[in-house]
């Protein structure tokens, strides 16, 4: 029960760390590596799918998000969502290989949804960059186990 705890925990610290929730599941897959109790392969894997499906709910959320921009309580003013949107297409899909940067990966991959970049595209680029970064980080922790 405790592994499925530790593993559930990975995935709900990296799906939240997708969103635009302030969290940071880099150091929780760090210290579950440094662990050495845990599969190295499973916990990418859980961080990796975490992360993505946090990521296609900002996407679903930017497909939607426009239909409240008139409202008070709208965070973003429309000058600022047409900036936001020029950028995006001037870099394109190919700007969401950056989804894994802190700062600016969350609320791309929340633009690229109010851009209606289509969802296998998305998922795809999406998925290729989240990998990375836990790959990375699970080499470089790895190595100095």
């Amino acid at each position: 029960m405790l592994t499925f705890s530790v593993y559930g925990g990975l995935f709900l610290a990296a799906f939240g760390a997708a969103t635009l929730l302030p969290l940071q599941s880099e150091a929780v897959l760090a210290g579950l590596l440094l662990s050495r109790q845990y599969s190295v392969s499973a916990l990418l894997a859980v961080a990796t799918v975490g992360n993505v499906l946090g990521s296609i709910v900002n996407w679903v959320l930017g497909r939607y998000i426009e239909r409240w921009k008139t409202k008070r309580w709208f965070p973003v003013s429309d000058e600022k969502l047409e900036k936001a949107q020029r950028t995006y297409q001037r870099f394109g899909q190919w700007s969401l290989l950056l989804s894994w940067a802190p700062v600016i990966g969350d609320p791309l991959t929340l633009l690229a949804g109010v851009m209606r970049e289509p969802f296998m595209h998305f998922v795809m680029l999406v998925t290729i960059a989240k990998l990375g970064r836990y790959l990375v980080l699970t080499v470089v922790t790895v190595a100095f186990i």
